[in-house]
């Protein structure tokens, strides 16, 4: 193993005299490798030292021998004290001494053993050392123990595995090409070494081989990563950008940041971005496009539920959120979606759960502002003056978009988009045709209709149809329109707020040319209130 960053991190702690170190981690067999590896390097670790390994099963073992009667850590702990050698003793599974997230009680007979040993720990060449799945420190212990992050297997990593279990097959069965591998390789980053070499293994097996389609199950074994955290959901979606009905200078903006997490960006030197909130009109395509955006970038969308960050037992809410962090980090590249973000963050300051809202708050505010991994986050907010101003500060996102009610040209594209993709049934006779004549006559009787109300109109016809065991009739959308109130009449008041918000405040989300040549029709819908024109308004253009 060469020399890594954790290594010499490791190393330095270990001269330094540092008497705990902590690690959080599943990974116990790439940890005790490397810490083998710093043992045996005098170019790392100054002095020669013994490396022993505990467990509840074994007790303390060092070079295959056990030391007799040391299962039980106080035992263990009394071995420390008493030995003479100078050595690093590596506790497995250790945290069940601590207490856990689950109300279990800390072991203190434990906790006042290891305070006791410090000072032999600093008079001392030892270094206790904890690797543990979960980060759980006593308090009694939190200015004593060092914690050390060990990261997930890198590129080069992933491609030494990958070949490893290449060499095992027979060349017939390995369908790919070098890019392919490293394709590969690079949709296993943040996978455990060991998850990854199930999904490897997985796709031998079902392929008899390895080809290019082991991609799929490699995303499964992701999928699976991100459903044990219970707080965030791995969304599927096989949309595309033209599935998104106008809106232009919104994916004009995503499709120019593509890409922008790949080696050829970093070697431009170009950030990756940290994400964009997008709020509106409730119904416009907010959520539509966060699920686009993962098929348009080819990455993960894991959906975050401010629900279940906000649920159990007190102190779990800011455990939850930063394991949601945490997952979001060990899959990237990925896109973390928030949905109606202000219903997690609106009521910091009224102060009724004790500060949780504001702790899990500061959390993500921080992360947000300091994240490396390239995790793009896309928020959306119904109610954006209901969010803390920290959050809209430049740094936090790289842009907020406001998407208002759609334009002529938006609902024509949005009735063709539903009407095609529900006449496209085989068997049935259909009796309209969604040309540019027929959107646009549809487009113009349905002013002030948002997105999700034009699919609910198609759908309502498509019922009326079969009712009448016959094809769709375009006079069945007309009726649903006719029978249909709409948003912006039901809630003018509060889009208007929004408008009023987001005029100096955002970049629309539709393209200026298109919303300027919608002007009679804007101007018809809002009553001149909205962005009919550009003046004063912080309209910005993001042509091709």
């Amino acid at each position: 193993m060469g020399k890594t960053k954790f290594i010499q991190d490791f190393s330095d702690l270990v001269n330094a005299g540092f008497p705990y170190i902590y690690i959080p981690s599943y990974e116990e067999e790439r940890i005790t490798a490397a810490i083998e590896a710093a043992v045996g390097d005098r170019s790392l670790i100054k002095t020669e030292r013994k490396l022993y390994v505990w467990t509840q099963t074994d007790g303390l073992v060092a070079e295959g021998s056990k030391v007799r009667d040391t299962a039980a850590p106080l035992s263990a702990l009394d071995s420390i004290a008493k030995s003479q050698d100078d050595a690093i003793y590596l506790f497995k599974d250790f945290h069940i001494y601590f207490g856990s997230d689950r109300g279990a009680r800390p072991d203190y007979a434990v906790i006042r053993k290891l305070r006791d040993l410090l000072p032999v720990l600093k008079a001392s060449r030892k270094t206790v050392v904890f690797i543990s799945p979960k980060l759980v420190i006593p308090c009694d212990m939190e200015k004593e123990i060092s914690i050390l992050d060990f990261d997930l297997p890198n590129e080069s990593e992933m491609q030494q595995l990958l070949e490893e279990l290449i060499g095992s097959l027979s060349p017939e069965s390995v369908r790919l090409s070098a890019e392919e591998k490293l394709l590969l390789a690079r949709s296993a980053l943040g996978l455990t070494m060991q998850e990854a070499e199930n999904a490897f293994c997985r796709a031998i097996v079902k392929l008899k081989g390895l080809d290019i389609r082991a991609l799929s199950i490699i995303h499964e074994e992701k999928n699976q990563v991100v459903k044990k955290t219970g707080v965030l959901e791995f969304v599927q979606s096989d949309l595309n950008i033209d599935d998104i009905g106008g809106l232009e200078n919104l994916k004009k903006w995503l499709l120019r940041r593509n890409n922008s997490w790949s080696e050829k960006a970093q070697a431009y030197h170009l950030p990756a971005p940290k994400g964009v909130l997008i709020t509106g009109v409730p119904g416009c395509g907010k959520s539509l496009t966060a699920k686009a955006m993962s098929a348009i970038w080819g990455l993960p969308l894991l959906k975050l539920d401010m629900g279940k960050i906000f649920g159990g037992i007190v102190g779990s809410s800011e455990e939850n959120m930063r394991k949601a962090i945490a997952t979001a980090e060990a899959v990237s590249p990925s896109i973390l979606w928030v949905d109606e973000i202000e219903k997690g963050f609106s009521g910091l300051k009224s102060g009724g759960d004790s500060g949780t809202s504001a702790r899990v708050f500061g959390t993500f505010l921080t992360w947000m502002q300091e994240k490396t991994k390239p995790v793009f986050v896309i928020a959306t907010a119904n109610d954006i003056s209901a969010l803390p101003p920290e959050l809209l500060r430049k740094g936090r996102f790289d842009e907020i978009f406001f998407v208002d009610l759609p334009t002529a040209k938006e609902r024509e594209k949005i009735f063709k988009l539903h009407i095609q993709k529900r006449i496209a049934t085989d068997g049935i006779a259909h009796e309209i045709v969604p040309d540019a004549q027929t959107c646009k006559t549809l487009a113009a009787q349905s002013v002030g209709y948002v997105g999700a109300e034009i699919e609910q109109i198609v759908i309502s016809a498509m019922y009326e149809a079969f009712y009448a065991n016959r094809g769709l009739r375009q006079t069945d959308i007309e009726k649903a329109i006719r029978d249909t109130v709409p948003l912006s009449a039901t809630q003018r008041e509060q889009i208007l707020e929004l408008r009023a918000w987001a005029k100096d405040r955002a970049v629309l989300a539709t393209a200026v040319e298109d919303r300027e040549s919608d002007s009679d029709a804007s101007a018809q819908e809002d009553g001149g209130n909205g962005f009919v024109h550009s003046q004063g308004g912080r309209i910005v253009d993001f042509d091709l």
